[in-house]
């Protein structure tokens, strides 16, 4: 995360924990007509009871939404969006890489290193506030610090989302030996995220006002 969303993530936490959720992180995207401050929300880290739902993300937004108008950290126009993270759900600092050990992620890096920004490998393990991946090169390790943006890497086959094929490209799956097109791999789509925007423009009054 960026400073400012840093910032706006300390702010804001405590009011995510008090409605039963944690705040995973938060994207906060600049732009000259007006910023984009997306909040990502799950259950916490190990309650696994339900589910993260449009309900939640509506309750977040109503919350956030009074706090920022309270402490009005932005200056200028901006849009709130609550949502869930989804299957391929984002990263954000070494303890979330943590819980994530053995599965694939996809990286983009604030500064280079060894030449690349961007990378895709097994969370292999964290030590301290370094993590490191497993790539077909071998294994990379980078500073928490400098990742921009991290995100899962769903393995579509074990959701059963895509079907399983042998090397040369029939399904796999017993009772499913009908041959794939040459060239073609199969597709499928991750499911539409949990999520509420407030699509209402927050601004500072003017003097004239």
């Amino acid at each position: 995360m960026t400073d400012k969303a840093d910032e706006i993530a300390a702010l804001l936490s405590p009011t995510v924990e008090s409605l039963g959720l944690e705040l995973l992180g938060i994207e906060y995207l600049p732009a000259p007509g007006g910023s984009v401050v997306r909040l990502y929300i799950d259950m916490p880290a190990g309650d696994d009871s339900r589910h993260v739902g449009i309900e939640d993300c509506e309750a977040v937004s109503r919350e956030v939404s009074a706090q920022l108008d309270v402490a009005d950290p932005i200056s200028g126009n901006y849009t709130l969006e609550v949502s869930s993270p989804g299957i391929d759900r984002p990263i954000f600092g070494a303890a979330q890489f943590a819980r994530v050990v053995g599965e694939n992620a996809k990286v983009v890096l604030k500064l280079p290193q060894d030449g690349r920004r961007r990378l895709q490998g097994r969370v292999e393990r964290v030590e301290g506030s370094t993590v490191v991946f497993a790539l077909d090169a071998g294994e990379f390790a980078v500073d928490a610090a400098n990742i921009d943006k991290a995100r899962l890497v769903p393995d579509w086959i074990a959701l059963g989302m895509a079907p399983a094929v042998d090397d040369s490209g029939r399904d796999a799956r017993p009772g499913k030996q009908k041959k794939k097109p040459a060239g073609k791999k199969p597709a499928a789509k991750a499911p539409t995220n949990d999520k509420s925007t407030n699509s209402r423009a927050a601004r500072k009054p003017s003097d004239a006002e």
